[in-house]
């Protein structure tokens, strides 16, 4: 879905999308019902249909914004961190900061495609979306750490993260992140170290 370049949304659907997103993320998706984000909205049923065909429209304009962000995030990290392996340990340390947030419900891209699991419904897919980004990402960062294969190593970022993000609401989160980031570290170990097994 583009959105047209340098428009600023209109103030309704911003609002929308700021109450939508709070309560998704808090409660799940198909859960909450539309009347409900239109309450707490204080938005007209007119106007959410100005701004999106339907709820599951909503849904994705949810994640787009969530990857909106964490697609800065991960930029204004990689640009303030001096190499490639302290932007790795940066967007490490922002994940488990993440998860030691209050409210932490784990990933809001994991917990829409549980609920979506149909890989052709547009709400999957853009989950599919911004994973194959963050691959992209971590594996672009991996690729100037070492002269290994990249990709080998993002995969197994991304598995560490996921893994961490799921824990990180069933466990105790400092010792969730301290397993992360200390597997953060053995990737990039395994990077500098002749021999040692692929990352």
């Amino acid at each position: 879905m583009e959105r047209n370049v340098g428009v600023r949304p209109s103030e309704a659907r911003s609002r929308l999308l700021g109450t939508a997103s709070r309560i998704f993320y808090a409660e799940g998706l198909h859960t909450v019902p539309v009347d409900r984000i239109l309450a707490e909205a204080e938005t007209t049923r007119a106007t959410f249909y100005r701004h999106f065909p339907g709820k599951e429209d909503l849904v994705v304009a949810y994640l787009e914004e969530a990857d909106r962000r964490l697609r800065e995030r991960f930029e204004e990290t990689r640009a303030r961190s001096g190499s490639a392996d302290e932007a790795l340990r940066a967007v490490a340390a922002d994940i488990a900061q993440d998860i030691r947030t209050p409210g932490f419900r784990g990933c809001a891209f994991l917990n829409a495609a549980a609920e979506y699991p149909d890989p052709t419904h547009p709400v999957h897919r853009r989950v599919l979306l911004h994973r194959e980004w963050f691959l992209a990402a971590v594996s672009d960062l991996f690729g100037q750490v070492g002269d290994k294969p990249a990709e080998p190593a993002g995969r197994h970022f991304v598995m560490l993260r996921d893994g961490a993000m799921v824990a990180g609401c069933l466990a105790d989160p400092v010792a969730v992140c301290r397993t992360f980031t200390d597997g953060v570290e053995g990737l990039l170990w395994s990077r500098s170290v002749p021999g040692a097994p692929r990352g």
